[in-house]
């Protein structure tokens, strides 16, 4: 069983993330509140974790550092993150937020499948290039193309 955690605020991209996922041996638990992402991980140790970028109390990115310190503190495994972004400038925020992918939305059915696909079968997260970003057309990853400088290094 494929277990996929989305957290939005929007219905529709609950909705866009729910309908991708309706193969026989695939569950999508949503929540609505970033706040409530750590818990959920938590209790029902998803595969992947979708996160929006714009959750109304506590965005994707935030949710995301969260996941990402309880793992650095031992109290959570490591988790899988896919970070659903509103525009391609959002890149530089993901970055900062360790996720394990991103997509610019809006997205199909058949690229969110693609994208859980390579990030599912892939090396262990922790082993894996941070920021993983899916080609939408093929589902394979892209290397990325322009590295950004730190803000701390440009002092």
């Amino acid at each position: 069983m494929t277990t996929i955690l989305v957290a939005a605020d929007a219905q529709w991209v609950r909705d866009q993330v729910r309908a991708s996922f309706v193969a026989p041996g695939q569950q999508v638990i949503e929540v609505t509140r970033g706040q409530d992402v750590r818990d959920t991980f938590g209790r029902e140790e998803p595969d992947l974790v979708i996160l929006d970028l714009q959750i109304g109390n506590m965005g994707g990115v935030a949710a995301a550092i969260d996941l990402r310190l309880e793992e650095s503190a031992g109290r959570l495994p490591r988790a899988t993150i896919l970070l659903l972004l509103d525009r391609e400038a959002d890149r530089f925020i993901a970055k900062r937020a360790d996720v394990d992918g991103v997509l610019v939305k809006p997205v199909d059915a058949g690229t969110l499948r693609r994208a859980a696909k390579v990030m599912l079968s892939g090396p262990p997260p922790a082993a894996r290039e941070p920021e993983l970003t899916i080609d939408a057309a093929t589902g394979e990853p892209i290397p990325e193309a322009v590295e950004l400088v730190d803000a701390d290094e440009t002092d």
